[in-house]
């Protein structure tokens, strides 16, 4: 099969060599990642490593490569929002495999561990402030997998038809069409372990009405929350809202990587309770991830 060339109005490499927007090279990406979204939190994630090699910084985008307990790790913020994980999978996926001088493939696939720490909101009993959340299934409502070929073949649309139905979205063209992409298991299986609700997530493209947050424009259905609240499939629930999710899942399935989701709960939308203190409770999730990523 003939490669493929990658020219230069699609992939933007700068004039000192790095990728366009996170200002990276390749050879300042660890195969192990830790996604953030906000950027002052890549410095907390650092503030564990026993070492640092590289810290570079651009619009949102801060970035922090070091060693901790013997492994190499890259601790990248993305800010928030599924637009933004467009690019940062699309670009650590080119710094990993596409050979910025030829502008070509590189002839060996480097797989990539990706663990988002986040925080979300929680949508059951059993997610209530401070619980930490592994996501099993991402339920997108960004839309963004839909511009990808091939997004059938990594999406379970069996869910995705139970759920549109469920919602009573069948046939409402004002909705992106929600898909629904798997973990990696044998990653969730470790981040996770038994310390950690395990559910669906639903990643929402937006922090307001998208997940149901009315203040002063009404909601186009005043019920969303309480119909996601109760969706079920095969004894998997709808644990909790947050916004990056799907892409992440969605885009590293179809490119190969492994990725995975885990969330403290800030909020119980169920509960209408919330806590903007949690600064200990965070740092104690990236603790956890850190030591078995």
């Amino acid at each position: 099969m003939e490669k493929r060339y990658y020219a230069e109005s699609e992939l933007i490499i700068n004039v000192d060599g790095t990728i366009f927007h996170l200002h990276l090279k390749p050879e300042q990406l660890a195969d192990k990642i830790i996604l953030v979204g906000d950027p002052s939190r890549v410095s907390l994630v650092a503030s564990h490593f026993d070492s640092r090699e590289c810290e570079v910084e651009n619009r949102e985008f801060k970035t922090i490569t070091g060693m901790y307990k013997g492994k190499r790790i890259t601790v990248l913020s993305s800010g928030i929002g599924c637009d933004n994980i467009d690019i940062v999978m699309n670009e650590i996926d080119a710094l990993a495999n596409i050979n910025f001088k030829t502008r070509y493939e590189n002839e060996e696939f480097r797989q990539l561990e990706i663990v988002r720490v986040g925080t979300c909101g929680g949508l059951q009993e059993n997610t209530p402030l401070g619980a930490h959340v592994c996501t099993v299934k991402s339920i997108g409502f960004d839309g963004l997998l839909n511009f990808y070929a091939d997004r059938n073949k990594v999406c379970d649309l069996d869910i995705e038809q139970a759920f549109l139905l469920h919602m009573g979205w069948r046939g409402n063209q004002c909705i992106a069409h929600p898909y629904v992409v798997d973990t990696d298991k044998e990653l969730m299986e470790r981040i996770s372990q038994d310390d950690m609700v395990r559910g669906l997530t639903v990643a929402a493209g937006g922090f307001f009405g998208p997940q149901g947050r009315e203040l002063r424009v009404p909601l186009a259905d005043p019920q969303q929350n309480e119909k996601i609240k109760n969706f079920e499939y095969h004894t998997l629930r709808i644990a909790n809202f947050e916004m990056e999710s799907s892409a992440l899942t969605g885009l590293a399935r179809l490119m190969g990587h492994k990725a995975v989701t885990a969330c403290l709960v800030v909020a119980n939308r169920t509960r209408k309770e919330a806590s903007t203190e949690y600064r200990r409770q965070i740092d104690e999730l990236i603790v956890k991830v850190l030591d078995r990523i």
